[in-house]
């Protein structure tokens, strides 16, 4: 399981957990003492988590379309790329600015959008029937974001994150300690979270190396804070 922070709630945290499997007991565990909401693709394991709201991912919804390779499917592809066009102009805003221009300008493209899905007969068991399904079965995480310039449309930075690790598993496809991968999930969450800030890893690691061991870490744990990716010294000494 992989998660990583939104851009505009402070520097870039990906953060791994290992489990054998997606159960929702394990993102309860995940998730404790976190209140807010998650961009994730709709599993419905995760639905109705206490103190969670979840946005869904737009991203999902375009692949969905893009796979049923017909004349509606690209209509929904378009309908999908009208609204990042616009987010690429939003990028740079501020959350506030961001969802006074999401309301002005997306949310028109959503409700067509989502009215066109729900009054076309789409039916059968189909992929376009099951692409049309999917959508509307998603209808209020998928307007999440239009109300907080804060959530972002998809979850690609998390998934970006997260693939090299699915492309490499068949490397350690008889590597089958559950301790060593949750070692596993937390050098891929320290690597991940310090291309994310910019720093370079290689360089990163050798320093935490030697810097570590000599300090009384255990003792004074705020001496931590200094070592990470995007702290001043890190991003002095390590940067890309």
């Amino acid at each position: 399981m992989g998660d990583r922070s939104v851009p505009c709630q402070g520097p870039p945290i990906t953060l791994f957990q290992s489990a054998l499997s997606r159960a929702r007991s394990v993102l309860e565990s995940f998730i404790e003492g976190f209140s807010g909401t998650i961009i994730c693709d709709g599993y419905s394991a995760y639905d109705k988590l206490k103190g969670v709201s979840f946005a869904n991912c737009f991203a999902h919804v375009r692949r969905y379309w893009l796979k049923a390779d017909s004349k509606n499917g690209r209509i929904g592809v378009n309908f999908c790329d009208d609204l990042y066009r616009l987010e690429r102009k939003f990028k740079h805003l501020t959350p506030s600015k961001r969802r006074k221009k999401r309301q002005k300008y997306s949310k028109p493209i959503v409700d067509k959008f989502l009215e066109w899905v729900e009054t076309s007969p789409f039916l059968g068991k189909n992929t376009l029937a099951k692409t049309a399904e999917y959508t509307l079965n998603r209808v209020n995480g998928l307007r999440a974001f239009l109300n907080d310039g804060r959530i972002e449309i998809d979850n690609n930075p998390a998934e970006n994150a997260i693939r090299p690790n699915i492309l490499g598993r068949k490397n350690w496809l008889f590597s089958v300690s559950k301790a060593g991968a949750g070692s596993n999930a937390i050098c891929l969450s320290i690597a991940e979270t310090a291309k994310s800030n910019s720093v370079d890893f290689y360089e990163y690691i050798k320093k935490l190396f030697t810097d570590l061991p000599n300090l009384s870490i255990h003792q004074n744990p705020e001496i931590s804070d200094q070592y990470l990716p995007w702290s001043k010294m890190i991003q002095t000494e390590c940067k890309k």
